[in-house]
């Protein structure tokens, strides 16, 4: 009963054609994408034997409803075509594509434009970027949910609403509710703000704080890492991306942040209010699929608002593009709560991302499903953990154990989050990293040990000889291991590169997951033409930064310092925000910045009275201090070099750091002799 296509070629014994290792030589012409082997096109039509494709059901709700399809300037706004995607070709997959993923992609293709969700009540405008948008309309205007991942993609879908909306043209946004803390559901908050500057704002508990943590202080690397994930790289082929699993992808452009005027549910896990008329219980969902997250019900409606607790598949316990380990049992145990609070009475049913559900019992049987998917998730890692299982074996025992019924259920399939690293993150979630093998404790750093590795398999001209053997064995996954060690240890060993690249891209093909079929493709890309440009959108925007309390923004600093650079150089300095009763006392020492919140002001060798725009405009260079003295803007005493230092101490982050081994040269002909 496996779905995980990266053991199927090995279980089956299936073949390829046999290559040479030479034939695996980089051609830069050929970056889209090689054929698939006859192990993956076997492997693939394996898998598509168990799946039941006769099951349309989600393809009659995504096509419901339709208002008005996307005119050429809104369905332009994900960049590049998926054309290629014929609608008709669920069951009739590429050869480069996982059977399951396909149907997943066709269905997604559908979704283009306005929908409407409940007559002259409810609409969508799904498609035009990962996460959908939906307007709720009130007494005097349209509460707005969720506005997409940039503010160029809110703007346009904004206009195609109005456009095209059958009543109520002719009103304002009068709310925003965010939903959660992931930038896909507040980056276009700005251009509704622009378009409507009176709209009042909600956002889930927490969810300012949260949005930075996972936003802000680690956003380069997650910037980075969702390159791969989203494959923002990629070309939009059978051979590239066929789809984000949520939607198509993401939108570009400038990801914004509007800080809430109200947090829901700060102090009761059940929250009512009356927005625009339009009776709403939020439910807190904090610490599932984002820390901060709620779902709402609109009795009046009958309506249940998931949010992105429930999509049509299964989602990350972890997220590939690297977050923190969601709680699966209390993801389990919320989607319980939504069923016994609301499922009873429930019609309609949407949320962020994919189309909506309609009719109770089908909603309660769709909410039974997610539940039981991330419960059996939860519960059957800890028994195979609490019988000695290990992280690096659960990926595939998972399968092993998971009942036909999730099985067969296409609305609980991982292609955002999938079983095998959704499993390993509920036991690093309770156990950790480390798997209490003495070798694993305290291994060598990457290279070094690439190095020792090849060393021991005889040189890397071995190694690629057995690699090659296995690759036309179709035993992936191995090799990709091994040649990984070489590429590690010789990063200009451009046969090696190639055949690895070639590796990566069959695995890809065979991976039902979307994102690890992006990262494997995108590994393969990387690995023929070196560095790419990172492609991602930049979640530590300049709009999300400048709504960040000084506190954060103090933290977001305190990670940009070298600590050697600043090792030499300690200082204090006092900041008294005006108009305000906040002081900030700041501390360098020992390479470490710290800041702490004090009622009164404590005395520093800087000390400085400021608002809080012509501190952001220091720390980020965009002033002078002494300028800004000179204006009145700061008032200013003792020691003008802090400033000097801090700034001196402070690192830029590359954005496209090494993922993949990057090579000095594209071509070292050595290794073709």
């Amino acid at each position: 009963m496996k779905r995980n296509l990266l053991t199927i070629s090995i279980i089956l014994g299936l073949a390829s054609s046999n290559v040479a290792a030479d034939e695996h030589a980089l051609n830069l012409k050929n970056v889209n994408g090689k054929p698939a082997t006859a192990a993956t096109i076997n492997a693939n039509k394996a898998l598509a034997q168990t799946l039941n494709f006769a099951d349309g059901r989600a393809f009659e709700n995504d096509s419901a409803g339709l208002i008005a399809e996307f005119d050429k300037e809104t369905g332009d706004i994900i960049r590049n075509s998926f054309d290629f995607i014929d609608l008709n070709s669920a069951s009739d997959a590429p050869d480069t594509v996982n059977p399951s993923l396909w149907r997943q992609a066709v269905l997604n293709q559908g979704a283009k434009g306005l929908y409407e969700v409940l007559p002259g009540k409810v609409y969508q405008v799904r498609g035009a970027d990962l996460a959908s948008l939906t307007f709720i309309k009130g007494n005097t205007g349209w509460i707005v949910y969720d506005v997409l991942t940039v503010k160029e993609a809110a703007a346009q879908v904004l206009k195609f609403f109005f456009n095209n909306v059958p009543s109520g043209k002719e009103l304002p946004v009068v709310a925003m509710i965010y939903s959660h803390s992931h930038a896909d559901h507040f980056g276009g908050a700005r251009a509704i703000q622009d378009a409507f500057p009176d709209v009042k704002v909600y956002g889930s508990k927490n969810i300012t704080k949260e949005a930075v943590d996972e936003n802000v202080l680690a956003g380069n690397a997650m910037s980075r890492r969702a390159a791969y994930q989203y494959g923002a790289t990629l070309g939009r082929s059978e051979q590239g991306i066929v789809d984000a699993a949520l939607a198509k992808g993401i939108s570009y452009g400038e990801i914004t942040y509007v800080k809430p005027d109200y947090e829901l549910n700060h102090k009761d896990k059940i929250e009512t209010l009356i927005i625009d008329g339009v009776e709403m219980v939020f439910l807190d969902a904090s610490g599932t699929e984002a820390p901060s997250e709620m779902v709402t019900y609109i009795p009046s409606m009958k309506a249940l608002w998931t949010g992105e607790v429930t999509y049509h598949g299964m989602h990350n316990v972890y997220t590939l593009r690297g977050a923190k380990v969601r709680d699966s049992l209390k993801w389990s145990k919320t989607i319980n709560e939504m069923l016994h609070y609301f499922g009873g009475e429930a019609e309609t049913l949407f949320g962020s991302h994919s189309s909506p559900i309609w009719g109770n019992q089908e909603i309660q049987d769709y909410l039974k499903m997610q539940r039981d998917a991330y419960g059996f998730t939860h519960n059957q890692t800890l028994r195979l953990a609490n019988n000695g299982y290990v992280l690096q074996d659960l990926g595939d025992a998972i399968y092993e154990v998971m009942p036909e019924s999730i099985f067969k259920s296409w609305h609980t399939n991982g292609y955002h989050g999938t079983y095998s690293h959704n499993a390993r993150a509920v036991y690093n979630m309770y156990l950790g990293y480390f798997d209490m093998n003495p070798a694993n404790l305290n291994p060598l750093p990457t290279k070094a040990e690439a190095k020792k590795f090849v060393e021991y398999m005889g040189g890397s001209k071995e190694v690629l000889s057995r690699a090659t053997k296995d690759f036309n064995k179709g035993e992936y996954r191995f090799v990709a291991t091994a040649l990984n060690k070489v590429v590690m240890a010789e990063p200009g060993n451009m046969l090696a590169r190639s055949l690895l690249a070639d590796t990566y891209e069959q695995l890809g093909y065979q991976a039902e997951g979307a994102g690890w079929r992006n990262i494997y493709l995108t590994g393969a890309q990387e690995l023929r033409l070196g560095k790419v440009s990172p492609g991602a959108p930049k979640s530590a925007s300049a709009d999300v930064v400048s709504e960040m309390d000084v506190g954060m923004l103090l933290d977001y600093i305190a990670v940009q310092v070298d600590s050697l650079k600043a090792q030499n150089t300690p200082f204090t300095m006092s900041v008294k925000l005006k108009g305000t009763d906040e002081y900030y006392y700041v501390e360098m020492s020992n390479g470490n910045l710290s800041n702490i919140q004090l009622e009164k002001p404590k005395a520093a060798d800087a000390e400085l009275a400021l608002d809080d725009a012509a501190f952001k405009q220091i720390l980020f260079g965009q002033a002078k201090l002494k300028d800004l003295v000179a204006q009145n803007k700061v008032e200013f005493k003792g020691d003008q070099s802090v400033i000097e230092k801090l700034a001196s101490s402070l690192v830029e982050f590359d954005p496209a750091f090494e993922v993949v081994p990057f090579s000095a040269k594209q071509v070292d002909a050595k290794f073709y002799k």
